[in-house]
């Protein structure tokens, strides 16, 4: 009995489901599901909230916002705010995506390209045009 170790289970007193590995001194059990319909579930919070700021402000060197607070690598420099103008950020241009259409296409285009001068090589082999390329 040693070597083995039992476990206890029971069933929840609200839903009638097992739970197991329960104590020896416990009467009555109540399963975490019960708990928290009970409890209620936690709130997760929202991933990304927009500051206003430009993607990447605070890896630049300096940056000054609209209001004039002035941030030094990532940190604000509150005795320097009010005395830089506003930092000019360039919108960056936004790669188009290709269709699944569009790049099977372009696949075709290219390998056509390479099938060509393949021929055009072998046809120079045939004659004897061996150096040009």
């Amino acid at each position: 009995m040693d070597l083995m170790r039992l476990e206890r289970a029971m069933e929840c007193h609200k839903c009638g489901r097992w739970v197991e590995n329960v104590g020896e001194e416990a009467v009555k059990v109540t399963c975490s599901i019960c708990v928290l319909m009970a409890v209620g579930f936690p709130e997760q919070p929202k991933g990304y909230k927009p500051t206003g700021n430009p993607p990447g402000w605070h890896f630049m060197k300096e940056y000054v916002d609209k209001d004039g607070n002035v941030f030094y690598r990532g940190k604000e420099q509150p005795k320097l705010k009010g005395t830089l103008k506003p930092t000019k950020v360039k919108a960056r241009k936004k790669a188009k995506r290709r269709t699944k259409e569009q790049m099977l296409v372009d696949r075709h285009k290219e390998k056509k390209a390479v099938l060509k001068k393949a021929v055009q090589k072998q046809k120079d082999f045939l004659n004897h045009n061996f150096n040009k390329e």
